[in-house]
């Protein structure tokens, strides 16, 4: 009976973890605690793991798993028994020659079988054709002038040399990412870009030969590209109607996660989208807010609109909720998002005009700030982010500075005030803020401290300020 343990790798092989189903293959390859060894049981999790580029998986299955067994999986696990021959490793070519061989095989399979399935007396992998070869470098460096001028001469002039590289690209991507046919650097370039510029009014077979293509070869946009056409969505998570005609979220997110880990804050949002959908089988709210998350810090400007919001609907369980809303809000406001800056309104009102302080200010004088420095600072506070008089008096000034802004909090000395947040929009409030935190670093800001308590900062303030200002303050 499997243990604890065993059971937790088992939930997550059938669950899609490519590291658990690893884990399982190799416990049923060499035996586990409380799994017995199976090789054909070994073989199907292996071949899973290796579906998921990892490969450890790859290379077991071409070390460990013998012809008799690995014959019940073809034509499947072919290319990981090519895949480990070319890695070096002796029992795959074997094993590949084996089943070449194996008159119990079907002869349309055996004819199927890839050139590396040979006997292993003869030389397996023949020489690859690199396909910057088949286009002169001339002609690429003509097609790059043409990209920098005009995109729409530089795919009419281009459809001839896309024409001849298709031809002789592989009709499927997998091929050509196993190795019968090499993408160089400036082959690839020009799939990716005709990609781009194809609609989808082309010829559907040209368009999506280049994106798969230029997928396998491991351009992020058209990895980006692939993973929407997989799950028939836009960028934003929209239902499209031109796309493959039975969605498969599994390749989806397979391209997606591929894209995002190159980068592109796009796949990352796209994913979140594809776990929150009710038709995908294993949807996850809190896998969504994880991708949406890591596309928010990327700079996606819909995941930090809706990281945002997330967080402002969440402040009722979590009072700090609100400063995640207003730090996301503003970044997406920062990118010209009109829903962002119309709920940071709502986040964060703006500071009442403090009429008390405008007043004072005007008449303080330098002896006046110089004989009560931390008074002088929390008037100039008040002036800046329109603080009332308790407000300015009772600030804990080092707590309530979170960055991007200013939580204004006095409940515990002052029952009758509200909790809010203060935006900092400008450099001049960022400086001045950091100027008067560098002052109260020090120093005890409670009631027991320095200052005292708010009837003693009342009264220090009223006796500090002229006779004309008593009235003001």
């Amino acid at each position: 009976m499997a243990n604890r343990e065993e059971l937790g790798i088992i939930r997550g092989a059938r669950a899609g973890d490519a590291d658990c189903q690893l884990a399982l293959g190799k416990l049923y390859l060499f035996g586990g605690a409380g799994l017995p060894r199976n090789m054909p049981t070994a073989l199907h999790w292996l071949s899973r793991a290796a579906q998921q580029e990892l490969d450890e998986a790859w290379r077991l299955i071409g070390s460990h798993i013998p012809s008799e067994i690995a014959q019940y999986s073809l034509p499947d696990v072919l290319r990981w028994y090519e895949r480990a021959h070319d890695a070096g490793i002796e029992e795959a070519g074997m094993v590949l020659a084996q089943l070449a061989l194996e008159p119990s095989l079907p002869v349309a399979q055996s004819a199927s079988a890839p050139r590396s399935a040979r006997p292993a007396a003869r030389p397996l992998p023949q020489p690859l054709r690199h396909a910057d070869n088949l286009i002169p470098t001339h002609e690429y460096a003509r097609l790059e002038q043409l990209w920098q001028q005009d995109h729409a001469v530089f795919l009419a002039q281009t459809r001839p040399a896309l024409r001849h590289l298709l031809a002789a690209a592989p009709a499927d991507a997998e091929a050509a990412r196993l190795g019968d046919w090499l993408p160089g650097p400036s082959q690839l370039l020009l799939l990716a870009r005709c990609a781009e510029l194809l609609a989808p009014s082309d010829t559907d077979a040209d368009l999506q030969q280049c994106r798969e293509l230029a997928a396998y070869g491991g351009d992020r946009n058209a990895q980006l590209a692939l993973g929407l056409w997989f799950a028939r969505m836009d960028g934003d998570g929209k239902r499209q109607s031109v796309g493959i005609a039975a969605v498969n979220f599994k390749r989806a997110i397979r391209w997606l996660t591929l894209a995002g880990e190159q980068g592109l804050a796009e796949a990352w949002f796209a994913l979140s989208r594809i776990y929150l959908k009710p038709e995908f089988s294993q949807r996850c709210v809190a896998e969504a807010q994880s991708y949406l998350d890591r596309a928010a810090e990327m700079g996606h400007c819909g995941a930090q609109l809706e990281c945002g919001m997330y967080a402002w609907r969440n402040r009722r369980t979590d009072e700090h909720s609100d400063v995640r809303a207003a730090y996301w809000l503003q970044k997406a406001a920062a990118q010209g998002c009109d829903d962002a800056e119309a709920a940071l309104a709502r986040v964060a009102a703006e500071p009442k005009e403090a009429g008390w302080i405008a007043s004072i200010v005007a008449c303080l004088t330098r002896e006046l700030l110089e004989s009560q420095p931390l008074l002088a600072a929390r008037l100039e506070l008040a002036a800046l982010f329109g603080l009332s008089r308790a407000e300015a008096l009772l600030l804990d000034v080092k707590a309530a500075d979170q960055g991007h802004c200013l939580v204004v909090d006095i409940r515990a000395s002052y029952g009758r005030s509200k909790r809010r947040l203060v935006l900092l929009r400008t450099a001049r409030e960022r400086q001045a803020l950091d100027r008067i935190v560098r002052l109260f670093e020090s120093i005890d800001s409670g009631p027991d401290g320095l200052e005292g308590n708010y009837r003693q900062r009342l009264y220090r303030l009223k006796t500090w300020l002229p006779d004309e200002l008593l009235a003001a303050a």
